[in-house]
């Protein structure tokens, strides 16, 4: 309903205009100089101050009309480019250092861990079991990111992580080492809610670039490690210093640094964000406004709502996405951790497997980073990870059928690179997906929880396929990941079919006048234009 004039109050703070700047309402503002009274009057004319600029504007009209706020695309692409800069980027340097702490124990393992702690190869699979079990057991912590400021939480498990990946390289026997790993899988754990933080500051259709971008640190942690383990590796040869020794050291050590960053320059949300300025906030703040109304949520509302948990528990997409994540992550956790030695037992020396690891990845970081932007791009989830399922399952496919019939080690090298590629980027569009799936805050984070539980016991199975006993062709570990890759494509193909129906449901609703406003038409509200507020899931 348009506000009477006795609504109208004057306006005496810079606060005050900032929240009445460019409603784009005929209300008017009679403006006097900083220090003086600002009243505002439904007789009075506004003066927009881009009132001159040439450009588009962007109005959110289905909020309540004290809450919209009018802004150029340009001004909106300055606070996203901002917005990634600041926070999307620095989580993906978080999550590369995360991923380069977990997975460098493949590179120790040729570079003498094996040899030097007198590990079987039934050991080191425990060594790897060890950091899941423990990272499976803490994934309720991704909730806590609507508890504890992020700034606080994340440079905590920062700190923890970098100096229990530093004290690896003091291991002096197995015990030792089981120990650290599994404390490892414990302060990593908080990871597993980074794509839920991005949702304080990034729309839906917008997460999957974002966490394409969280995901590919990844990959590119995966190449960075390769390289860094050929030079350490190098240089380790040539010194009294055991190499691997060395690797954890060197790379584990950075993120005890970092972690002062994150307490400094980590916003909890966008009002917490100093990068942006008021106007900047406000922009940030109206865009996830909108997206609340859809999902009917109360904006600014940092509660966790058992009834929301309770409801996302029930949810058999959030049970479709994990068993999708959970055999994705048996090629997933397999393969970094194991293609050193694969590569090795095709006939290569170390040093020369440490630098033939490296680009599968860095292909694969790039992959990412397409494939999500063309998902956000064209709204959909589903049609990129069964392209990319059906890819890795080839490249696997490939390894496997080059391993039987004794085709030369460089046929079964080039299987890696669609393998890598294809399980990288279904694991990005997985999360997105499971987040897209909820309306509600509490229902994310429990999504994502569900998500990571489940899918985490992937992990499990993942790092026993290939033992030592299976080498050099490893033909039963390539067999299963190939078979868990289609499987992730025919898990989304059905997951798709139940979204699209329970979209239809949703229309039919709104067409009718039930819980809705009209389906997709627009209606004039009181004057104003007002959308229609159903929550549909993307494909």
């Amino acid at each position: 309903m348009a506000p009477s004039a006795s609504e109208y109050q004057p306006v005496s703070t810079t606060e005050d205009l900032d929240r009445n700047h460019g409603t784009g309402e005929k209300l008017g503002v009679e403006m006097m100089e900083l220090g003086k009274d600002v009243s505002v009057g439904p007789d009075a004319s506004f003066e927009d101050e881009d009132e001159d600029m040439d450009v588009e504007k962007t109005g959110y009209q289905d909020v309540e009309l004290e809450e919209r706020l009018d802004f150029s695309v340009q001004e909106e692409l300055n606070v996203l480019k901002k917005l990634d800069r600041r926070v999307v980027l620095f989580v993906a340097l978080l999550y590369l250092l995360s991923f380069l702490d977990r997975s460098n124990i493949g590179n120790a393992r040729i570079a003498g861990l094996e040899r030097d702690l007198n590990l079987s190869s039934d050991q080191y699979e425990w060594l790897l079991t060890a950091f899941y079990i423990t990272y499976i057991m803490f994934e309720w912590m991704a909730l806590l990111f609507r508890i504890i400021p992020p700034h606080i939480y994340l440079s905590v498990c920062v700190l923890f992580w970098g100096i229990l990946a530093s004290l690896q390289s003091l291991s002096t026997s197995f015990t030792s080492l089981l120990i650290l790993r599994g404390l490892l899988g414990i302060s990593e754990a908080a990871f597993a809610g980074v794509p839920f933080y991005l949702s304080f500051f990034f729309r839906r259709d917008e997460l999957a670039t974002r966490t394409g971008i969280f995901i590919s640190a990844a990959p590119l942690a995966t190449t960075f490690a390769s390289s860094l383990a050929w030079a350490i590796t190098s240089l380790g040869e040539k010194s009294g210093w055991a190499p691997w020794r060395l690797l954890f050291l060197v790379e584990g050590f950075p993120s005890c640094l970092v972690a002062a960053w994150v307490w400094r320059s980590l916003p909890d949300d966008v009002e917490d964000a100093s990068f942006l300025n008021r106007r900047e906030k406000d922009i940030a703040s109206s865009r996830l406004r909108v997206e609340d109304a859809e999902g009917d949520k109360t904006p600014g509302d940092k509660k966790l709502k058992i009834k929301e948990i309770l409801q996302a528990l029930r949810d058999p997409k959030c049970y479709l996405t994990a068993a999708m994540f959970f055999s994705c992550n048996v090629a997933f956790s397999s393969l970094p951790v194991f293609l050193p030695t694969i590569i090795e037992d095709m006939g290569w020396s170390g040093t020369t497997s440490q630098a033939l690891s490296a680009p599968p990845y860095l292909i694969s970081f790039f992959t990412v980073l397409l494939t999500a932007y063309l998902s956000d791009k064209t709204r959909s989830r589903s049609t990129f990870i069964i392209m990319h399922a059906l890819l890795a399952c080839g490249g696997y496919s490939l390894m496997f059928v080059a391993g039987t019939f004794g085709l030369p080690s460089w046929i079964r090298y080039l299987g890696v690179y669609p393998a890598t590629a294809g399980f990288f980027s279904c694991v990005t569009l997985i999360i997105t997906w499971t987040l897209n799936n909820q309306e509600t805050d509490s229902g994310k984070g429990t999504g994502v929880a569900l998500l990571q539980y489940f899918g985490q016991c992937g992990p499990l199975l993942g790092t026993r396929l290939y033992p030592e006993s299976d080498g050099p062709l490893y033909l039963k570990g390539m067999a299963v990941c190939a078979g868990f890759m289609a499987l992730v494509g025919v898990l989304a193909w059905v997951l798709r079919m139940v979204l699209e129906k329970e979209n239809s449901t949703r229309r039919l609703k709104a067409l009718t006048g039930v819980d809705g406003l009209g389906g997709e038409d627009v209606e004039l509200l009181d004057g104003r234009e007002r959308r229609d507020k159903e929550f549909y899931f993307i494909l």
